[in-house]
């Protein structure tokens, strides 16, 4: 039990990103279809795909955040001794954590402060503070995994100068 939760939790964007991406590409196939040969489009087809696809972006951020494997220049530091690579590394992780908390604390401003109350999407005709809500979140998430990913990190490297 303690190992399907762990991997449920370890792989939580990973799921949503995988429902999200089919959810939006099946809705955007089958409005194709039926706009090609009956003439007719989902009305929320599009509204819907287009936010899928952001909350996609941000849980695939976060994700590839997790397993190490996002956009980031490192080359350089593959030149430098291994304490000064990691040391590198970490301060550029404390950086990007800093960006995602200011960004955070935007966002959720943006969310829960300024955000108009009666501001609906348009064919979805759900409050677009539903939709916004993937700021703060994906914000958090990713600054979770940054921090998760560099502790891993750095135990691994503690283990192997054993």
């Amino acid at each position: 039990m303690r190992h399907i939760l762990k991997k449920t939790l370890n792989n939580f964007e990973l799921y949503i990103c995988q429902v999200m991406l089919a959810s939006f590409v099946v809705i955007l196939f089958i409005d194709v279809v039926l706009r090609n040969i009956f003439h007719y489009s989902i009305p929320w087809g599009s509204e819907y795909s287009v936010y899928a696809n952001v909350w996609f972006a941000y849980f695939g951020a976060s994700y590839a955040a997790y397993k190490n494997l996002h956009n980031r220049i490192t080359t350089q530091f593959m030149l430098f001794a291994e304490i000064v690579k990691q040391i590198s590394l970490t301060l550029s992780d404390i950086a990007w954590i800093i960006f995602n908390v200011v960004f955070l604390y935007y966002s959720y401003e943006f969310v829960f402060v300024r955000a108009n109350k009666f501001w609906m999407s348009q064919t979805l005709h759900i409050p677009m503070k539903w939709i916004y809500l993937i700021l703060p979140i994906g914000f958090t998430v990713i600054t979770i995994r940054v921090i998760q990913t560099r502790i891993i990190e750095l135990i691994k490297l503690k283990r192997k100068n054993k």
